[in-house]
C-alpha cells in the first residue's frame, strides 16, 4: 500500500475503508504534558505516557508507541524528549509490526502534534510511507467511527534504518542560523510564550533570536485537528519568509509541536525543513545563547 498520493495525511474516510488492510499499520502516538496550561507549569513540566488512553478505547487495529517511555533518549538531560539511537527507534518500529513494506497511519488522543513527531521521526530514520491522521482522534469520535479495547496482533517485522540527519537540528545549526538571513527560525509555540509572558515553562523565558511565529495551531483547527488548506498554509508561510527560504527550522519547547509544523511545510513541498529537538528546554537551559522577550 503506497500512501504517497495522500500527501502524508489521510482522512477518516479512507481509514475507515482501509481499517483491514494487511499490510497497514494504525498507530496511536499519545502522550501527555498533564499541567501545561497550568499555572504549576512554572515549577516543572509534568510528562506522561498515553498508555493508559490507548487500553481504555483506540482506533480499532492500533498499536500503541509509547513516545515517552520507547521513543526518547535516555538520559534525557536539557532535552524534554529527545531523539532516540538508531537502533533503539529500530527495535521499537520492528517490534510495533513496522517494516519496509508497511503502511503506517499515526493519531494521538490530543492535538495530533504527537502523532506529527513519530511521523518526523520516522522520516527522519528513512522512513516515508507513513501518514497522519486528519482530525485524528478527536474527527474519529465526533464521526461516531469504532473504538476498540484489544491490542492488536501485528506479526514482529524488520525496520531498516536509513538516517537523515540533517532533517533534525542541533544548538550549533541554530546558533549559526541567527545571523543567516537564508534560514527561517519557526517558532510553534503560542503568542504568548514567543513573547516571553507568563506561565514560565523553561528555564528563561522568551524565544530564540531573528525567530517568527508560526503558533502550531495556525496550522490546524484547535476544536476538529483538521489541517488547514494548503492555501492556507501557504500563505501563513509565505508571510514570515518561509516558503522562500533556504532553509527552514522549526522549534518549540521540546521538540514535539515543531514537528506539526513541519509536516505542513513538507505537505506544501518545501523539502529543507528541520526541526531542532533541544527546542527552548535545551537552548534556554544555557544561559550562553541569547533569547528574546516582547
Amino acid at each position: 500500500m503506497d500512501l504517497s498520493e495522500h500527501r502524508f495525511l489521510v482522512t477518516t474516510d479512507w481509514l475507515m475503508e482501509n481499517l483491514d488492510a494487511n499490510d497497514l499499520r494504525i498507530v496511536d502516538c499519545t502522550s501527555l504534558l498533564p499541567n501545561y496550561f497550568e499555572a504549576s507549569a512554572a515549577d516543572g513540566l509534568t510528562l506522561a505516557s498515553g498508555r493508559g488512553l490507548w487500553s481504555e478505547g483506540h482506533i480499532p487495529g492500533s498499536t500503541y508507541a509509547d513516545i515517552l517511555e520507547d521513543l526518547c533518549q535516555e538520559p534525557k538531560g536539557n532535552f524534554m524528549y529527545g531523539m532516540p539511537s538508531a537502533e533503539q527507534f529500530a527495535a521499537t518500529m520492528s517490534k510495533l509490526g513496522i517494516g519496509s513494506d508497511s503502511a503506517v497511519v499515526l493519531y494521538d488522543q490530543g492535538m495530533n502534534m504527537w502523532a506529527a513527531r513519530l511521523w518526523w521521526m520516522l522520516r527522519s530514520f528513512g522512513f516515508d510511507n507513513a501518514a497522519v491522521l486528519d482530525g485524528g482522534w478527536t474527527k474519529w469520535m465526533a464521526e461516531q467511527r469504532p473504538v476498540s479495547t484489544a491490542a492488536p496482533n501485528y506479526p514482529a517485522a524488520k525496520f531498516e534504518v536509513r538516517a537523515r540527519p540533517e532533517l533534525i537540528a542541533d544548538r550549533d545549526r541554530v546558533l549559526a542560523a541567527i545571523d543567516d538571513k537564508g534560514t527561517c527560525l519557526i517558532n510553534a509555540l503560542d503568542p504568548d510564550e514567543f513573547a516571553g509572558l507568563p506561565p514560565q515553562r523553561y528555564a528563561r523565558p522568551g524565544r530564540i533570536p531573528s525567530s517568527v511565529s508560526v503558533p502550531f495551531l495556525q496550522t490546524a483547527d484547535a476544536d476538529t485537528q483538521v489541517f488547514s488548506d494548503d492555501a492556507g498554509l501557504r500563505a501563513t508561510f509565505e508571510d514570515v519568509g518561509a516558503a522562500d527560504s533556504d532553509a527552514v527550522i522549526c522549534y518549540c519547547g521540546g521538540g514535539i509541536a515543531a514537528c506539526s509544523t513541519a509536516l505542513a511545510l513538507t505537505r506544501l513541498g518545501i523539502d529543507n525543513v528541520s526541526v531542532y529537538d533541544g527546542s527552548l528546554t535545551e537552548w534556554s537551559s544555557d544561559p550562553s545563547l541569547p533569547m528574546e522577550v516582547g
